[in-house]
């Protein structure tokens, strides 16, 4: 190692030395993120250290990042004048604190993951990792196999190193998506490499008994296998597809079945898959409460104040939608619902071209897309991996702006 160092210019060491640390620094902090049980977790007390470092040394923002900063900023400040609507404003600065940092999480995997493609991989490597623990704890909280797992458990739900299950199973659907990815299009001698680690995943997301969850992991295998078909032209390559999708229903249905031979997964899985719960459709239940909150925000551009909703009728909103105008106000809506549009416009526009990040984005919008849908029936506004999402997302877009600068500029 010495006779190599000695061989190379010392800034060649230096920089090689630079770049193995800020990769193990991206590597960690997501790996963090499926970590979860308190709050503050070390996600944001690291993450927030990470920005900052970065931020001194050299982040920097591209003109094709800029929408995503400046919408998620004016979300905040929707936050903010919302706030002063409030008689009381408790411990809401430090939700909007935390609502802030989020969107600055956003921004810096956008930003790093334009700078240096290599920490996709890393990213989508660190995430697997983080999903297959959180999801053995899970599993192994669920069954009570080890005296003292009951803590990862909520509700007798699956809810690994998460404070809610209906967090922990979605946290699992992108890792899922890309090891099914991997799968479909991938050597079959790697095949059992990623079936494994697919299966651990898989068993975490049913046993989190999320309706969410599940329905989200399904729409996602859905549209990624159809644009894996649409996007090949080798009729070997579609047929290939056709069989493993129908092999991976059987293993599916057969899973399902010898799952619910056990009492208490087919009790909980009967109740569970109830299109309507009780709280769903009750007098004040959530469907009735959507309709009084967006009447509300009728009569009050400014909103409400953030968490005031769930003060008022015992319940949080429910529904991303609603919460952004009961929370950030009118403001915060508007710049909400352009983000998403922005979002899976840009990512729709180069989804299916051929580039060395197609296949980390691909796996990232179809999950996106389900959390879109997702967000309809829950709050997602404070999910850590959403926003790691987003970064996926744009940095992708960034990258594209970036390649097809260089083009122009060659032709040119």
């Amino acid at each position: 190692m010495s006779a190599i160092t000695h061989d190379l210019p010392r800034a060649a060491v230096n920089a090689k030395l630079i770049g193995l640390v800020s990769t193990g620094a991206v590597a960690f902090g997501v790996l963090l993120s499926g970590f979860v049980i308190r709050e503050p977790a070390p996600y944001e007390i690291y993450m927030a250290g990470l920005i900052a470092v970065w931020s001194v040394f050299g982040l920097t923002l591209s003109r094709a990042i800029a929408p995503l900063a400046v919408l998620l900023i004016i979300f905040n400040i929707g936050g903010l004048i919302s706030m002063t609507q409030m008689a009381d404003i408790g411990s809401t600065p430090l939700y909007l604190a935390v609502s802030l940092f989020l969107a600055f999480t956003a921004i810096f995997f956008a930003a790093v993951t334009e700078s240096d493609l290599k920490l996709y991989r890393v990213i989508y490597l660190s995430w697997i990792v983080s999903a297959v623990v959180t999801s053995l704890l899970g599993i192994v909280g669920y069954f009570g196999i080890l005296p003292g797992t009951e803590m990862f458990t909520k509700f007798d739900r699956a809810a690994g190193a998460f404070q809610d299950p209906n967090v922990f199973g979605p946290y699992l659907a992108l890792p899922g998506i890309y090891l099914l990815q991997r799968i479909l299009t991938g050597s079959p001698a790697r095949m059992a490499l990623y079936t494994v680690p697919l299966l651990i995943i898989t068993g975490g997301i049913f046993l989190s008994f999320s309706r969410g969850a599940w329905g989200l992991f399904a729409v996602s295998a859905v549209l990624l296998t159809g644009l894996l078909f649409l996007k090949s032209s080798s009729g070997k390559f579609r047929l290939r597809i056709v069989v493993m999708s129908i092999a991976a229903l059987a293993l599916l249905a057969a899973g399902l079945i010898i799952a619910l031979q056990i009492p208490s997964v087919a009790e909980l899985f009967t109740t569970r898959a109830q299109l309507v719960q009780e709280y769903d459709g009750a007098r004040v239940g959530r469907f009735a409460r959507y309709g009084i909150g967006f009447l509300m925000a009728l009569e009050k551009p400014f909103g409400i104040g953030p968490l005031v909703f769930g003060q008022i009728y015992g319940e949080d909103t429910h529904d991303i939608w609603l919460k952004a105008l009961m929370d950030y106000g009118w403001l915060g809506f508007a710049s909400y619902l352009m983000l998403i549009v922005w979002t899976l416009a840009a990512g729709f526009r180069i989804l299916l071209r051929d580039r060395p990040w197609q296949p980390y984005l691909l796996p990232a919008y179809v999950v996106f897309i389900g959390h879109v849908a997702l967000g309809t029936v829950i709050d997602t506004d404070h999910w850590r991996h959403f926003y790691l999402l987003l970064g996926l997302i744009w940095g992708a877009i960034a990258l594209e702006a970036r390649h097809q600068r260089a083009v122009i500029s060659v032709a040119g």
